[in-house]
C-alpha cells in the first residue's frame, strides 16, 4: 500500500533531509549490521492504508537484537520471545477488553491490516545500538507524516505512550481525533503505575463505535 501514501512521500523527496537519510542509510546498511532489512523500513505503510487509517501507535525506533525488528512498532516475527513492553500491552488487552491474548507471539500486523500505523519515529538502527539512528532527518519525516495525517478527515486515534510520544500531541490538530496518552508499557513504567486500569483500548472502539467506524479487534489469538 506505499503507492496509496505517495503524496506523502513525494513531499518528503523533496526535502533535504531526505536526500541525506537516503545517503546516510545507503553507508550505513553497506557497513555495518542495521535494523530491519532496508525493504521493511516502511513495512508500517504497507499494510495499512491512510483511507482506512484508525489508529496510530508511536513507537521510538527499531528492536536492535537480530531478528527482531519488522519495520513496525512493538511487533517481532511469530516465533520470537515477545518483549517486555509488548507482554505489558497485552496484559492491559486482556484485562480492558476480558480477552485472551496469545502470549507466544508478537506479530501486529493483524492490527496494522485493520488500520493501525504502527510508526516508529527512527525507522532503522544499528544492531545491539539501541537510538542509534536518532536523526534528524527521521524527526523530518515523522513531522511530515503527521501532518499529512492531520488532513486525513476520518475520526482516528492516537495512543501516545510514553515521555518521547506524548511531545507529539501537540502536532495533533484535528478535531476528529481521540489522543490517549499514558506512560510506557515497559515494565520500568508500567510498574509503577500509569499503564494499566486505563482502558485505553475499550476507549479507542467506543471512540470509533460513536463515530460510525468499525472497532478494531485487538485479540490475536
Amino acid at each position: 500500500m506505499l503507492k496509496d501514501w505517495s503524496p506523502l512521500f513525494q513531499a518528503f523527496k523533496k526535502t533535504s533531509e531526505a536526500k541525506a537519510l537516503s545517503s546516510f542509510l545507503n553507508e550505513e546498511y553497506a557497513s555495518k549490521t542495521i535494523y530491519p532489512p532496508k525493504d521493511m523500513i516502511f513495512q508500517a505503510f504497507r499494510f495499512t492504508n491512510p483511507k482506512t487509517l484508525k489508529a496510530v501507535i508511536i513507537g521510538q525506533d527499531p528492536y536492535h537484537n537480530p531478528g527482531e525488528a519488522m519495520g513496525m512498532s512493538f511487533s517481532v516475527p511469530r516465533g520470537l520471545d515477545v518483549p517486555p513492553s509488548l507482554i505489558n500491552i497485552y496484559k492491559e488487552i486482556e484485562n480492558d477488553l476480558k480477552v485472551k491474548m496469545d502470549f507466544e507471539s508478537g506479530d501486529l500486523t493483524y492490527l496494522a491490516t485493520q488500520g493501525v500505523l504502527l510508526l516508529n519515529a527512527y525507522l532503522t538502527v544499528e544492531a545491539h545500538k539501541p537510538l542509534s539512528h536518532k536523526r534528524k532527518e527521521y524527526e523530518a519525516f515523522l513531522d511530515l507524516t503527521l501532518s499529512y495525517i492531520d488532513t486525513l478527515n476520518q475520526p482516528i486515534v492516537f495512543f501516545l505512550w510514553g515521555s518521547f510520544a506524548r511531545k507529539y500531541a501537540t502536532k495533533i490538530t484535528n478535531s476528529n481525533r481521540l489522543v490517549l496518552e499514558s506512560v510506557h508499557p515497559s515494565p520500568l513504567s508500567a510498574n509503577r503505575g500509569g499503564w494499566f486500569g486505563l482502558h485505553q483500548f475499550s476507549r479507542a472502539n467506543a471512540y470509533l463505535a460513536d463515530h460510525g467506524v468499525a472497532p478494531i479487534d485487538w485479540v490475536n489469538s
